[in-house]
């Protein structure tokens, strides 16, 4: 993977974990740990997914339906 495709996927960590605290009320570790074990964070690691190439608020759509239901949306 490119400096630039980790560059934006790591901005984009940092976007989502917060919108996580926000969202649902956790600290920054419950937030990461949440992410970090997600779906929706493996296909963003995944540059041939392009998912990376989306706004926070779109993958979030995503995080959040994988988190409340169990499935990626």
């Amino acid at each position: 993977m490119n400096r630039n495709i980790q560059f934006q996927i790591e901005c984009l960590t940092a976007e989502l974990a917060e919108m996580l605290m926000a969202e649902y009320g956790w600290d920054l570790h419950r937030s990461l740990d949440e992410l970090y074990s997600s779906t929706t964070f493996a296909k963003l690691n995944d540059p041939d997914c392009g998912l990376y190439y989306q706004g926070a608020v779109y993958i979030f759509q995503f995080l959040k339906s994988e988190i409340e239901t169990g499935k990626v949306a």
